[in-house]
């Protein structure tokens, strides 16, 4: 999920400098001969060395998210002999998923993901405890999923779930390594109340709903998550041995199609209402948020966006009425407000083109028989856009009609050879 590419809101600082971290994981027992031989390039490297390694073995950390982020993080951590991960993820593994979210195979569609994810961190790591937490992360649960934990690191993909964890995290004092990739932009930073902002100093808001396409609807480099989930798990590795210049107080950005790094200084903001000076402890967790679900609504494609009284029709009804224009029965317009990459993928047959932006501002026009009055159907993705499309064009006396659960529906009620993303 992205937030800005370059301009940061938010407080900016660049002096923002720091001192040498202190290690967080506790150091172990000696290792033995076998820990010496697997993690060899670890012990002789400066930096981590035989007490690197023993705090690695120590540590507890807590991964939100099987998906793209979460799969390299999970892999390189367990390969790095992290002692106890947590991975909370309450998702089954789709077969889009597999473009990026390596930690999952063909094998395991259909499959919860950290089911997948587990197997796949034992068959890497064997040694590494897995504790796998397959439900939804909530204001109520959040707090206690990350106690006893030494780094939360957010793999998350949608704006209410990241804002959660970063409130709990301010509140309990535990760095936040946090990783946002869209499309081929990409930024990291470890967010630390106490010692540095937290993710409302520099982000206070999230996105208005629909504002920020989601990977699902903007898509997504595969790579890049990669990429950017192996920078996670290094800012991990260095909190836990206490070595090198963790991403406190800056955040990296990435722009993988021009192949350039970055990083902006940011400081904490006095005046955040999460950990600045007047903060009230007791603000709820994710206060100010979408209530009711940590779903990825931030899209502007969440089905249950759909209905406040507007008029819809079941794909079946559409089918139907599809075959009647065929036939010269009836007559109207269906309107497909999707992206044009989106309708590479598939399509309603005899859907028009027009993309929401356009429908919002007013610079793209209905087929000419929408004047006569004849109905207009409006579908999406999933239902969330075209309510929305449905809902402007009802205020300008077009007779829109939703069409509920797009070309999701479609493909899955009507024609399950098509593709789907």
């Amino acid at each position: 999920m992205p937030f800005a590419r370059r301009a940061l809101p938010g407080h900016v600082d660049g002096s923002a400098s720091f001192p040498p971290f202190p290690p967080l994981a506790p150091l172990g027992a000696e290792l033995s001969a076998q820990e010496r031989t697997r993690y060899a390039r670890h012990v002789i490297l400066p930096g981590v060395g035989d007490e690197g390694q023993r705090r690695l073995r120590s540590g507890r950390v807590l991964v939100v998210g099987a998906g793209g982020l979460g799969s390299p993080v999970l892999l390189y951590l367990a390969a790095a002999g992290v002692g106890r991960i947590t991975v909370v993820d309450d998702d089954v593994v789709d077969e889009t998923n597999l473009q990026r979210q390596v930690v999952h195979g063909v094998a395991d569609v259909g499959r919860p993901k950290v089911e997948s994810a587990v197997d796949a961190v034992a068959a890497l790591a064997p040694g590494v405890e897995v504790v796998s937490v397959g439900e939804r992360l909530s204001a109520e649960n959040v707090l206690a999923l990350m106690a006893d934990h030494d780094v939360v690191v957010d793999g998350a993909d949608n704006f209410p779930t990241r804002y959660l964890v970063g409130d709990a995290c301010a509140r309990l004092g535990v760095p936040h390594v946090w990783g946002s990739v869209y499309r081929h932009d990409a930024q990291v930073s470890v967010w630390w109340a106490g010692v540095g902002p937290c993710l409302r100093c520099v982000f206070p808001e999230p996105p208005a709903p629909g504002a920020v396409p989601s990977c699902s609807t903007g898509g997504v480099l595969g790579a890049s998550v990669g990429a950017v989930g192996s920078v996670m798990a290094e800012e991990v590795v260095k909190l836990l041995v206490g070595g090198g210049e963790p991403l406190v107080g800056r955040v990296l950005v990435h722009d993988a199609w021009r192949q350039e790094w970055g990083t902006i200084a940011v400081a904490a903001d006095p005046a955040c209402v999460v950990c600045g000076a007047q903060a009230d402890p007791l603000r709820p967790l994710g206060a100010e948020l979408p209530s009711g679900t940590m779903d990825p609504a931030d899209s502007g494609d969440n089905p249950a966006a759909s209905g406040d009284g507007m008029p819809s029709v079941p794909v079946a009804e559409l089918a139907d009425l599809l075959a009647a224009r065929e036939a010269g029965r009836v007559d109207f317009v269906l309107v497909d407000v999707r992206e044009p990459a989106e309708r590479d993928v598939v399509v309603i047959p005899g859907a028009v083109p027009l993309p929401l932006g356009k429908v919002r501002d007013g610079s793209g026009e209905l087929p000419a028989e929408a004047a006569d009055g004849i109905p207009v159907y409006v579908h999406c993705k999933s239902g969330g856009r075209s309510a929305e499309a449905v809902r402007i064009l009802r205020g300008r006396g077009v007779d829109a009609v939703d069409v509920a659960g797009g070309v999701l529906a479609w493909v899955r009620e009507i024609d399950p050879s098509l593709p789907t993303y």
